[in-house]
């Protein structure tokens, strides 16, 4: 049996402070729903657990300017079910909604699920040795190429690791170019959504762009028309809580019958939360058309490289983005 230390600071800084004392081993936590998922699989070994959910104002939600701002200590359960965000963004709330069990949406934060690590079995239960993974031991090889890849992505995907980016939330954001503030021991720092994610490439192990000791503070979305004519659009292999096989974020702005500009995001087919430009290049400015917008889910893929076992999300996944702008279109402006 492992010891852990345990601290529960009250202010970002003492939480910071208490990171950098502890040294290597030590860990963030809020609603625990992933890193102790992570601890049981023994995936995560934390030495010392600095526990962040006690940091007065994190958990604010203020959606009335410019830019809708979320506490990173604010839960799923609380952005999904507020006013603002259900009627003007639909989208937010059907990712938070579609993302997990009640249970667990009552308990993750916001901040948290950006940094949920993949589903990927290999990953998962790689802990005895017997299925090489570069994610927990690099250089280690990857299973899952030539391996069971059903699950595994399409886009994004390197020789070292294929794992797909598990989250619905990140993929709602990139789609209206949100951004997060995170606090460090080098201060206070902004960067889009987008760039929170590493590519593979030769290092899959590292995922993040966060430095060392830093803590995700408030997630921001710019305010947008769009956000009226949005959706987040799943599929999955079962109704009930379970990771998409393929999903899409979408907003519009239309004028009339015709795409002013599209936002569109895919989850569930990339090794990051994936924003989908030439699709939304090919429906920029045109009328829309059930036709047209299955064109504009091809071209989502167009540089799709299947596996053995996950071509058929090709096509899957044309069809859930051509479905999401159809929905999309169909919301009141």
């Amino acid at each position: 049996m492992r010891a852990i230390t345990y601290t529960r600071p009250a202010t970002a800084q003492a939480a910071i402070t208490a990171f950098a004392q502890a040294g290597e081993g030590a860990r963030y936590i809020a609603g625990g729903t992933t890193l102790y998922d992570l601890m049981k699989l023994g995936i995560e070994t934390p030495a010392h657990l600095v526990d962040v959910s006690a940091i007065e104002g994190l958990g604010s939600i203020d959606t009335g300017g410019d830019v809708l701002r979320f506490g990173g200590m604010a839960t799923m359960a609380d952005v999904a079910r507020d006013r603002v965000v259900m009627e003007r963004y639909p989208l937010l709330a059907e990712a938070l909604g579609k993302a997990a069990s009640q249970q667990l949406r009552n308990m993750a934060t916001v901040g948290g699920n950006l940094l949920q690590r993949t589903r990927c079995l290999y990953f998962r239960n790689g802990a005895s040795g017997l299925y090489p993974c570069n994610k927990r031991e690099p250089g280690s090889g990857c299973a899952a190429i030539g391996g069971l890849d059903r699950g595994q992505a399409l886009l994004g995907q390197s020789d070292a690791c294929t794992a797909v980016s598990p989250g619905d939330w990140p993929v709602a954001l990139v789609a209206l170019d949100a951004s997060v503030e995170v606090e460090g021991p080098d201060g206070t720092r902004t960067m889009p959504v987008a760039d929170l994610y590493r590519m593979p490439g030769d290092t899959p192990h590292l995922e993040f762009t966060l430095r060392p000791g830093e803590i995700i503070t408030a997630v921001m979305v710019p305010a947008t028309a769009a956000g009226r004519r949005s959706t987040y659009h799943k599929v999955r292999d079962r109704e009930s809580y379970a990771f998409a096989l393929a999903s899409a974020a979408v907003a519009l702005e239309m004028d009339g019958e015709t795409v002013r500009e599209a936002r569109i995001a895919l989850g569930g087919v990339a090794t990051v939360p994936w924003r989908a430009r030439a699709a939304e290049a090919l429906i920029n400015g045109a009328p829309l058309t059930r036709e047209r917008a299955l064109a504009t889910g091809h071209a989502a893929f167009a540089d799709a490289r299947p596996g053995r076992h996950n071509a058929f999300k090709i096509q899957l996944g044309a069809e859930v983005v051509a479905d999401a702008v159809m929905i999309a279109a169909g919301r009141a402006s």
